[in-house]
């Protein structure tokens, strides 16, 4: 389907076979990204991963986030933070539980992990919102509220005015200011700690010591500017905060209306635990159904409804459609999904139908790209699900969990850059013995 929003042709993608065109056959062609004020004005002229045009720049930096950050190698190293903070969860939970009947905000516990993750991941600290604090967590998600925003004067220029009386500009502003103050004051926790040399041979740096080690470019051919750095930060703070515990969130939503589900989860689970009072890493691999479900309430709600915009570099053939230079793409990950053609009954949530599937979501299966493929895919992927699949299995490994009332989940979705439940999700918890 192709749209002009204001001056600028936009084409909506949600067939499989027309992202596989775009993200696979022809995606040097797509992989650059349009303009948008917003994101310039939020990640320092959008010189990030994700949002970058696509040239030396942005081959450089991702270069450097898949090699020094988000490798393999380097996600395994921060195994003992997930595993505490997940500990830490699973005992906020049982505190929570402890009277009778007590609720458990699922949204809050699972915020509350996610943060300290990646705050420690990234820093090497978390950041609990005291007084003297700079509130964080508010800050990244009105971040991400603003990333969803429609600005007009990407569109129609000559409206752009409009952006600075519906106050769009002010909020933009102050978001950006409030976050380079937290960022810079990282990266000066950073350079003290390297100085004190805290960091004991053969423990995991964080984000922001890696960074700092190679900012001179002797490592990697490529000196990082102090923007550069910051937008880097930024995006290990963004892109796993809404994808994680968005999707945990969801997860828990389908087990809960979907007893024999989750039923079978905590079978799986606890007999593959043998009776281990701890669930960890070591655990996950043969647990063949949990990875069923987060793939089958990941295909229902995507976290990102639909993927970050590519744009063309060069006039192209789509569908035998001529398609001119600098066309945006907004590609449907959740109409895809839901897509009849190429799921059975899409609607009905079936964690079996990936039992005996090779579909996954890392980008080779285009009825299934909730993190994008191609050059342009998320690269932090690995680091994501792992923190879900281990979350999760703790979580179920534990607790019994149950509606608070006998009444439906109202399932009713926020707006924005991702699909989160408008409403947290509550329930009641009971310790399990195991």
């Amino acid at each position: 389907m192709q749209l002009h929003l204001g001056s600028k042709p936009v084409i909506v993608v949600s067939s499989a076979e027309v992202a596989r065109n775009i993200m696979k056959t022809h995606d040097l062609v797509w992989s650059s990204r349009p303009k948008s004020s917003i994101a310039d004005g939020l990640l320092y002229g959008s010189t990030d991963v994700p949002f970058s045009p696509y040239g030396e720049y942005w081959r450089q930096i991702r270069s450097i986030a898949m090699l020094h950050l988000l490798s393999n190698k380097r996600v395994h190293s921060y195994r003992d933070i997930r595993e505490e903070e997940t500990s830490n969860m699973i005992e906020k939970i049982r505190q929570g539980g402890d009277s009778s009947n007590s609720l458990i905000d699922m949204r809050d516990v699972l915020s509350c992990m996610r943060n300290n993750i990646i705050s420690r991941v990234t820093t090497g600290r978390t950041y609990n919102g005291g007084d003297s604090e700079i509130p964080v967590k508010a800050l990244l998600e009105e971040l991400l509220i603003l990333l969803g925003i429609f600005s007009i004067g990407d569109y129609s220029p000559w409206l752009k005015w409009v952006d600075k009386i519906n106050g769009l500009d002010s909020r933009v502003k102050k978001v950006a200011k409030d976050l380079d103050a937290f960022l810079e004051s990282a990266i000066e926790e950073g350079v003290i700690r390297n100085k004190k040399a805290e960091c004991s041979a053969g423990e995991a740096k964080d984000f922001v010591g890696v960074l700092l080690e190679i900012q001179d470019g002797k490592e990697t051919g490529f000196p990082l500017q102090r923007d550069s750095l910051k937008a880097i930060l930024l995006d290990s703070f963004t892109a796993g905060t809404d994808s994680i515990y968005t999707t945990l969130e969801w997860i828990m939503t389908e087990l809960l209306m979907h007893p024999r589900a989750m039923e079978t989860l905590q079978n799986e689970v606890r007999g593959l635990a043998q009776g281990k009072t701890e669930v960890t890493e070591d655990d996950l691999g043969n647990m063949q159904y949990l990875k069923a479900v987060i793939k089958e309430a990941i295909r229902l709600h995507p976290p990102f409804p639909l993927l970050v915009p590519h744009e063309s570099m060069e006039d192209e053939k789509l569908l035998d459609y001529h398609i001119p230079a600098k066309t945006q793409v907004l590609i449907h990950a959740w109409a895809i999904g839901r897509d009849a053609l190429l799921w059975d009954d899409p609607e009905e949530y079936q964690p079996e139908r990936f039992l005996n599937s090779d579909i996954d979501f890392r980008g080779l299966n285009f009825e299934l790209i909730p993190f994008g493929a191609g050059r342009r895919g998320c690269p932090g992927i690995t680091f994501a699900i792992m923190v879900i699949e281990v979350a999760l299995a703790k979580i179920v490994h534990k607790f019994n969990f149950a509606l608070p009332k006998e009444e439906d989940l109202d399932m009713t979705e926020c707006t924005g850059i991702t699909i989160r439940r408008k409403s947290h999700l509550l329930a009641v918890a009971t310790p399990c013995s195991t």
